[in-house]
């Protein structure tokens, strides 16, 4: 899902999925907000027994134990889709439905939508893939396999009773802002040895459940290193990972009950993002608006700012200019649409 849609079928796709997103806006009440704070989550005990419910249970346990079902360590090589042995609680905590970590609630009701990274229309199914291919580490689970129908379909579960096109609070993460200097690396070992080496391990490899290949994967996940997210996972931008650390680190934290402070979320994310991990190939081709991409995503090609400043900060510089650059960008992008269309008869 990384590169421009350029096949006739996948043209076709992506523009029946703007019609549908269009239409759904259309229908959908602006004014309808769900919180997922307080909110039930669905019960899966509630559903009939048939290919519904087994599709569901199948979806909760791929979350839950992602290495177990499609990891690389898997008996079926022909399971093997993803390519680290995370899971997708490592990120979507409590079964991808706690709030500000990523939740999975209320997805449905958001999808079909606009994209940055790909300057598109994007499906669940997209959505679903670009994790497996970034933070799994892996490739795209086909769209007619099980195992795609089962993660939509929990997804599906869990948005129950969410309007199409309602303001969803409590998804994603925190939204704050980033200390407005150059992360201390050094400082964040220090916040690392002191709050998250007992889970994740001093050498940042996490805790197994048993032993390598054995398909059991990890008690806590690595944070760095061959079996972690790639350089295209979102938790690898500091900004970002700084927001999720902050909110959901170390364990029992939650949004309203912090344990680090701005400083130490934003140290130790630095700490984590300048270590070694899989690298994701053609990481140019992302946010081709260019305008689009975030300032924390270290890849090149740039805006504006040297590597070392989107990687590690400040970012408030960053993002005041581009912010400034944004209509002369787009302008710019209409201009070269207009003279590549073909002349009007």
């Amino acid at each position: 899902m990384n590169t421009p849609i350029s096949h006739p079928a996948k043209r076709g796709v992506a523009l029946a999925a703007l019609v549908l997103a269009a239409q759904l806006a259309t229908a959908a009440d602006p004014t309808s907000t769900v919180t997922l704070v307080g909110r039930a989550v669905p019960d899966i005990a509630n559903l009939p027994a048939g290919p519904q419910r087994d599709l569901v249970e199948y979806g909760k346990q791929l979350s839950e134990r992602t290495f177990a079902h499609i990891g690389p360590e898997v008996a079926n090589q022909k399971l093997r889709y993803a390519g680290n042995n995370l899971a997708c609680v490592s990120c979507h905590e409590a079964s991808a439905t706690k709030p500000f970590a990523m939740p999975w609630v209320g997805v449905s009701a958001t999808f079909p939508q606009y994209r940055g990274r790909e300057d598109d229309i994007s499906t669940v199914e997209e959505r679903v893939n670009g994790c497996m291919e970034r933070s799994m580490n892996g490739k795209a689970l086909p769209l007619d396999s099980r195992e795609m129908k089962a993660f939509t379909t929990y997804i599906a579960f869990l948005s129950k009773d969410v309007p199409i096109g309602a303001t969803v609070q409590g998804a994603g993460t925190v939204q704050s802002k980033m200390p407005n200097r150059r992360a201390d690396v050094t400082a964040g070992a220090t916040v690392y040895a002191a709050k998250c080496a007992v889970c994740h391990g001093v050498d940042g490899q996490g805790t197994r459940v048993g032993k390598a290949g054995d398909a059991q994967g990890y008690t806590f996940p690595p944070l760095w290193g061959p079996d972690s997210f790639n350089t295209g996972a979102g938790m690898n931008r500091l900004a970002m990972a700084a927001r999720f650390i902050k909110h959901n680190m170390p364990l029992g934290t939650s949004h309203d009950a912090t344990q680090l402070s701005d400083d130490e979320a934003y140290d130790v994310s630095a700490l984590m993002v300048s270590k070694p991990r899989p690298v994701k190939a053609n990481l140019e081709v992302d946010f081709p608006a260019r305008w689009n991409k975030p300032v924390d995503a270290a890849f090149p090609p740039y805006l504006v700012g040297t590597a070392d400043q989107h990687k590690f900060g400040p970012f408030p510089p960053l993002a005041d200019k581009q912010k400034q650059m944004t209509e002369q960008l787009k302008a710019l992008a209409a201009a070269e649409r207009a003279a590549k269309a073909p002349p009007s008869r």
